[in-house]
């Protein structure tokens, strides 16, 4: 190899080094740095991109009213008024709740007009009034799912007490109660009764616990004896759904024996001998039971029924009547409001007004009224009947549905 060559090969592997000093001088050349741009986030809340508008969140204070609410944001009152008279079966506009929060979804211009407006009838459903083109009106429902949890607790003083202590809502000791409402006195519990509860609670976009569900089976030992129920749907076409016992056999009585769940007390029984002093002690018959409470406390209907009368009339006050079958009506006096219409097939237990002093009628209190054969009788002197066992039809299917729940109560410790 010539001299030549041999050096320009040595030039040739010097050549990385000297590049790599080039590359690391200090140089003038001007350094750019680059920040990209931050992606908005999407708000998005009952169907609506919240990004599109001005929010507005309030609730609904003592004296508001749809119309008043919406005047204030520039909605006109034609558009007021034809909600108000043609939607009422999607959202009665005079049925707005004092403390129940709404969102007005406003226009992001000067104007700030109202575009969009949503009452939350409670943390589920929701109404909505769309002003946008064409006026809609229609309700929906937050996206909700549901958990199941697995409880125990041993009554050391009351039963809500005992739910309170274990950080259980009010709702489930109500739920739980409703269920044994036949088979245990709460009013007589002993301490060491104790109870297992398995249920589902529902969220909302599965953080926001949003209430009970369901009660899918329960276990209450009371007095030493325990007592087992399974939730079962036996027609779910038509969505029948009862509690039994692991014999198939109903929890229900026909009636309740109260048409107040908790905190009453009975002021005046059925009594048709009775003498007032404030009327001189003339013969004053009492055809009713007097289940005294706060006003507001729920009514409940004791019994499945169609509703035959629901109106204000004289010293009845507020009053709802219902029929059951052939035989037997009941009679709920002084509501303060009444939820039901003549014509609905209301269920036991469920809420049909609240207790009032309309009527005559000294302190708050409902005046239960109980008709057998068209004529009013005690209702604590009657022999009421069960409710009817598991058809056959539906029974091997139910017990075959219980053991796993029963196994899985039977697991639960205390």
């Amino acid at each position: 190899m010539s001299k030549n060559s041999a050096a320009l090969k040595y030039l040739v592997s010097l050549l990385p080094i000297l590049l790599f000093f080039i590359s690391c001088e200090d140089t003038d050349t001007e350094i750019i740095e680059y920040t990209p741009e931050p992606v908005p986030i999407v708000l998005e809340e009952f169907g609506f991109n919240l990004n599109d508008f001005n929010v507005v969140r309030d609730t609904i204070q003592p004296g508001d009213t749809f119309g008043d609410i919406l005047d204030a944001y520039g909605v006109s009152n034609q558009d007021i008024l034809e909600v108000a008279s043609k939607f009422r079966d999607s959202f009665d506009v005079r049925r707005i709740v004092v403390g129940k929060p709404y969102v007005l979804l406003n226009s992001k211009d000067s104007l700030n007009k109202t575009e969009v407006f949503i009452y939350q009838k409670n943390k589920v459903d929701y109404a909505v009034v769309d002003f946008r083109d064409t006026l809609q009106v229609f309700t929906a429902e937050q996206p909700v799912s549901t958990k199941e949890r697995e409880v125990s607790g041993v009554i050391t003083n009351s039963l809500s007490m005992t739910m309170q202590e274990n950080n259980l809502s009010p709702n489930l000791t109500d739920r739980m109660a409703s269920i044994f409402a036949w088979t245990v006195n709460f009013y007589g519990l002993q301490k060491g009764d104790n109870f297992k509860l398995i249920y589902t609670e529902k969220y909302i976009n599965d953080t926001i616990p949003a209430g009970i569900d369901e009660i899918k089976a329960a276990y209450f030992e009371h007095r030493g004896k325990p007592l087992y129920a399974f939730q079962y749907e036996k027609d779910s076409i038509n969505r029948v759904v009862d509690y039994y016992d692991e014999n198939g056999d109903n929890l229900r009585r026909a009636f309740l024996k109260s048409p107040i769940e908790f905190n009453y007390r009975i002021s005046s029984r059925y009594n048709l001998k009775r003498r007032i002093k404030y009327y001189g002690y003339k013969l004053r018959p009492h055809k009713g039971t007097d289940f005294a409470a706060a006003i507001g406390t729920p009514i409940v209907a004791t019994a499945d029924g169609v509703v035959t009368k629901s109106e204000r009339r004289g010293g009845n006050g507020n009053y709802v009547k219902i029929k059951h079958n052939s035989t037997y009506e009941t009679q709920y006096l002084h509501m303060k409001r009444r939820k039901v219409r003549v014509g609905e097939y209301v269920r036991q237990g469920e809420v049909i007004g609240w207790v009032g002093m309309t009527g005559n009628t000294g302190g708050p209190h409902v005046c239960y009224r109980f008709w057998k054969h068209g004529k009013q009788v005690d209702p604590f002197k009657q022999d009421l009947p069960m409710s009817s066992p598991l058809e056959e039809e539906y029974r091997e299917a139910y017990f075959n549905f219980i053991p796993s729940l029963k196994e899985r109560l039977d697991c639960i410790q205390y």
